[in-house]
């Protein structure tokens, strides 16, 4: 598929774009209305696709939460390894599209791995997150991000509440979440890891305060994206932060996401999840 096109779903996902502008502009891309319709669902993120583990896996257990927010209460979805046990714990951020089941499907991921996690909804506090991704992608925007991010931070207070915990954290976020994982490193001291697919960095001048070690996961084609990395590794170097920094070459945004038919980039998601879990079992076990 051209990248021009890619590029400019990337436009529509992040971007106050509206659909019909997205449409009109793809029509003119690919010469027709039928040829724009054509190549949608190859753009367009598939839930049928999610399940990469069952939701009933026999080697975990899944439940939905609640946990006290910042003047709201959020709503939260765990996975935890069955049986007893003390356990590593890492809050798993969404998308801009709010909590969806491929998120919930990474959490689980999470769990069979060996972890205690929590994929907190981010909507929660304008009644969580809706079936209609433009809809979601919406609310997300009006977001008081002062108070969003209390509200992820308050998740690993939640965690640390539960029996299962062994009260060492991290977090791994994706997309919006993955500048919201860069923010939790800022804003939680004793967060032991933080990693961030193809996620905005923070402010240079609040890398000082980050204590975890960070893991980066960046796409060679996410020029929107990339344009922050020198100056975040740079401040990262500056700051004497332990950090790992990945270039994918060849893929776009959203590698990870196996729902997201034209950008999901099987070798790199594999690549970059050994790495995310090797990172885990050495700062939470």
């Amino acid at each position: 598929m051209k990248q021009e096109i890619i590029n400019l779903f990337d436009e529509y996902t992040h971007a106050p774009l509206s659909r019909d502008e997205f449409l009109r502009r793809l029509t003119k891309i690919t010469g027709s209305l039928a040829a724009a319709l054509a190549v949608l669902p190859m753009l367009e993120v598939n839930y049928a696709h999610a399940q990469t583990l069952p939701v009933q896996d026999d080697r975990i257990t899944t439940e939905r939460i609640t946990y006290p927010g910042d003047d709201c209460t959020m709503k939260g979805y765990v996975a935890k390894p069955r049986g007893n046990g003390k356990y590593g714990t890492v809050v798993v951020i969404h998308e801009n599209r709010g909590l969806n089941p491929h998120i919930e499907d990474v959490t689980r991921r999470v769990a069979l791995a060996g972890f205690l996690a929590l994929a907190p909804d981010g909507l929660s506090p304008q009644g969580g997150t809706p079936a209609n991704e433009d809809e979601a992608r919406n609310m997300i925007g009006k977001l008081d991000m002062a108070k969003t991010v209390n509200n992820f931070v308050k998740a690993f207070d939640y965690l640390k509440s539960r029996e299962e915990s062994n009260f060492k954290a991290a977090c791994v976020g994706f997309c919006w979440g993955g500048a919201m994982a860069n923010q939790l490193a800022v804003h939680v001291p004793d967060l032991k890891a933080a990693v961030a697919f193809y996620g905005r960095q923070p402010d240079v001048a609040d890398v000082p305060k980050i204590k975890a070690t960070v893991q980066l996961h960046y796409a060679s084609l996410d020029e929107r994206i990339n344009a922050g990395i020198p100056a975040y590794e740079e401040a990262l170097k500056k700051a004497g932060t332990k950090y790992e920094l990945y270039m994918y070459e060849g893929v776009n945004h959203a590698f990870h996401n196996d729902t997201a038919p034209t950008r999901y980039n099987a070798a790199a998601a594999k690549l970059a999840w050994e790495r995310t879990l090797k990172l885990f079992n050495d700062k939470l076990k």
